[in-house]
């Protein structure tokens, strides 16, 4: 059973969960559900390897301790939400400053037609 991993093994966990996540476009709500959830990481950790016996049936026994043992620890926590932060913002900020060109170009289309009808 793995109760520990290396700094080298967390990095590559994480990176592999943010990419997973801000692929998918799940990383606001991984970010909030994460830190609502932060204190209790030590708990969630140790309910992993309480049931681990019956999940290793489902999932990879290796993965499913490496994240037990990475949730653990609340710098590797840290480090997961500051990759899906950094990954998100490389990989969607084109299109969410897009996003914000054509609702600014929308907003100033109704302001005028509003102007246009109550000006008479």
């Amino acid at each position: 059973m793995i109760v520990e991993i290396s700094q080298e093994e967390a990095n590559e966990l994480t990176d592999r969960i943010a990419k997973f996540l801000v692929e998918r476009k799940m990383a606001a709500p991984a970010i909030m559900g994460i830190e609502s959830l932060k204190p209790l990481n030590f708990l969630g950790s140790q309910v992993m390897y309480f049931v681990g016996p019956f999940a290793e049936l489902i999932f990879n026994a290796d993965e499913y301790q490496r994240f037990a043992a990475l949730i653990e620890k609340d710098e590797y926590i840290e480090m997961l939400l500051k990759k899906i932060e950094r990954l998100d913002h490389e990989m969607y900020w084109e299109e969410r400053e897009q996003a914000r060109v054509m609702r600014k170009r929308r907003m100033n289309r109704i302001k005028k037609f509003f102007k246009k009808i109550f000006s008479k």
